[in-house]
């Protein structure tokens, strides 16, 4: 204020304000860009010594109503779906379960078109993706959507075809509409796993748990607990009482209360602390 700038806390200085105000205080500036930050900032390695087995981070994705949310209830054995509006996920959410004394961490995705950013945003922090499919419907775009999401990222698909106890239920035509999509189930002699399921009644969705626990013990994921977090935004909001509250998955090390936290693009990119 004594130089005649008038700020709020919120705003930003120009350089000069910032070093005649720096000055005042005997600090030297030095000013940087993104691109140099980038070029500097170096990912930390982990000690294979320090590394231990973590849970498999699994996302269920699928055409709005195939039933990704009523196999997480089922897993979960909660009811989330009935407090979205129309029955519909609307945010993403993040669930652990035990499964045969072994953690397995569930993204559970918006299967609405409207969602497409966020479900992509999904597909690339997992490690494994469960394909819902309803076996009294067909392959939607929706699906193939979600297919090329998983496809893009690099990471497992295991197919649930799922509702095969309704009337109409034909789980052998969605395998022949895979397999006309270049996907090959396993009963069919391809590589893709996949499991008949029904997730309001609960069946075979034990199988579907052993299998998802079969890749991820294929995939031999690692991380080591005694390095800072490191992980990714999952979604943020802004709550009435609390103000910002972000949900945030952490991938390595481990976060504990009073840490010092950053977010964003630029930190994302050059593997920084989250």
């Amino acid at each position: 204020m004594n130089l005649g700038v008038i700020v709020s806390i919120n705003q930003r200085l120009d350089a000069e304000v910032i070093e005649l105000v720096a000055n005042e205080y005997g600090h030297e500036i030095e000013f940087t860009t993104a691109e140099s930050i980038n070029d500097e900032e170096k990912d930390e390695v982990d000690d294979p010594n320090d590394l231990e087995p973590r849970a498999p981070i699994v996302t269920v994705m699928g055409h709005v109503d195939h039933g990704k949310t009523s196999l997480l209830d089922h897993i979960r054995s909660a009811n989330v779906a009935s407090g979205e509006a129309g029955g519909i996920t609307q945010h993403v959410g993040a669930y652990e379960v035990m499964v045969n004394g072994k953690k397995i961490t569930f993204l559970d995705t918006p299967g609405h078109e409207a969602f497409t950013a966020m479900r992509a945003r999904g597909a690339k922090i997992t490690d494994v993706v469960i394909i819902v499919v309803a076996a009294d419907d067909h392959i939607m775009p929706q699906t193939k959507e979600a297919i090329s999401h998983a496809m893009a990222a690099g990471v497992p698909i295991i197919f649930a075809i799922n509702k095969i106890d309704k009337d109409g239920a034909d789980p052998e035509r969605i395998k022949q509409e895979l397999a006309s999509m270049n996907f090959l189930v396993e009963d069919w002699g391809g590589p893709y796993q996949s499991q008949d399921i029904s997730a309001k009644k609960g069946q075979n969705v034990d199988k579907l748990l052993e299998k998802v626990l079969l890749q991820a013990e294929m995939l031999e994921l690692k991380a080591n607990p005694k390095r800072p977090a490191l992980g990714a935004v999952i979604e943020a909001s802004l709550d009435k009482g609390r103000g910002y509250v972000t949900k945030i998955l952490i991938q390595n090390g481990t976060l504990n209360i009073g840490d010092p936290c950053c977010s964003g693009c630029l930190f994302w990119q050059n593997q920084s602390h989250v």
